[in-house]
């Protein structure tokens, strides 16, 4: 099978944005966040919510994702979901303004995991404004066969130094699957999630967890400038029980963040801001 799907390392896709004022909008009132004006910089990790290449209706597999074959591979019935990335950040995206996201698949890799083969597909992604680059990205997405999802058996949390609640109630998952355009069924769909994909509920999604780790840092350190972040998914966060976003500071130009449940760590990510 991985060498069926070697084909697919190098394939390209491109997807241009004009970062539409109304539609950042909508994101903003989603994350109930303030709403940068036209030609103000894009807050960290709201460009997932654009650069879209929808589909029509009768080309989306029954997980709620566009069929597979096109520009990711098809990887036979697996689930999938975003195992992790990385990003640099070299310049602001601008509201309003033209940009345009190039991709290519990276990296193709099978692994074996405790509940079956793991296929890890690696994205690169290059977001370009005014003829610049001004985001740089990894983005890994994993299939994995059908079985019952990894619930428990994290860290305990750490000592945190800013920490925010969030409470993922259905509506605020159902909102940003809307503005993400994001049709995968886990997030919205309970049925489905609990019956077809083995989750106890509705699933809160990786990059809205990412994004609120990363508001919480810029909300406790304003004067701060990020350059690059990390992350990583250890276990699904299930709606609509309460998590919090924390972190603290390791070093000159460093900080740790993290989600957690209960005390027990379900998201960490690294995140390097400029001295």
């Amino acid at each position: 099978m991985t060498q069926e799907l070697d084909a697919w390392v190098g394939r390209s896709d491109r997807c241009d944005d004009n970062i539409d004022p109304g539609h950042i909008k909508k994101v903003a009132l989603t994350l109930d966040a303030p709403c940068p004006a036209p030609g103000e910089a894009l807050p960290l990790l709201w460009h997932w919510a654009l650069f879209v290449n929808a589909v029509p209706h009768d080309e989306i597999g029954e997980d709620g994702h566009p069929r597979r074959g096109g520009f990711l591979p098809p990887a036979d019935d697996r689930n999938r979901m975003w195992a992790g990335g990385r990003l640099e950040f070299l310049a602001p995206l601008r509201v309003g303004v033209p940009a345009a996201r190039e991709s290519r698949i990276a990296a193709i890799q099978e692994k074996e995991g405790r509940t079956g083969k793991l296929l890890f597909v690696t994205v690169k992604h290059e977001y370009f404004q005014g003829g610049a680059l001004c985001i740089s990205e990894e983005q890994d997405i994993v299939y994995r066969e059908p079985a019952a999802p990894k619930l428990q058996g994290t860290v305990p949390a750490p000592e945190a130094q800013w920490s925010e609640r969030v409470h993922p109630d259905h509506v605020m998952l159902f909102r940003y699957s809307a503005v993400t355009f994001n049709g995968h069924r886990i997030h919205y769909d309970q049925d489905y999630a609990m019956h077809r994909e083995g989750y106890p509920g509705l699933v809160v999604h990786g990059p809205m967890i990412a994004t609120l780790q990363c508001r919480a840092f810029t909300r406790a350190h304003p004067e701060k400038q990020v350059a690059a972040f990390s992350y990583r998914g250890l276990r699904p966060l299930i709606a609509p029980r309460d998590f919090r976003v924390e972190g603290a500071l390791t070093g000159a130009d460093s900080a740790a963040l993290w989600a957690q449940q209960d005390g027990m760590v379900a998201h960490q990510s690294e995140l390097r801001f400029r001295p």
